[in-house]
């Protein structure tokens, strides 16, 4: 149990170190750039679940 508990701080603190680096450092995204990325999230999220449930089964 103290080992989860370890494992959750250090992803706690991993999230929280990543959100204020990218809040100060990053730059927004193009609206062009975004409609280019949101074009290829559902089929990959299609994918995933595909190879989810193949895994699964066998």
């Amino acid at each position: 149990m103290e080992n989860l508990f370890k494992l959750l701080f250090i992803l706690f603190a991993a999230v929280a170190v990543m959100v204020f680096v990218l809040e100060r450092f990053g730059k927004p995204m193009e609206a062009e750039q975004q409609s280019k990325l949101s074009r290829w999230v559902l089929p990959l999220i299609a994918l995933l679940l595909i190879a989810q449930l193949f895994r699964h089964f066998s």
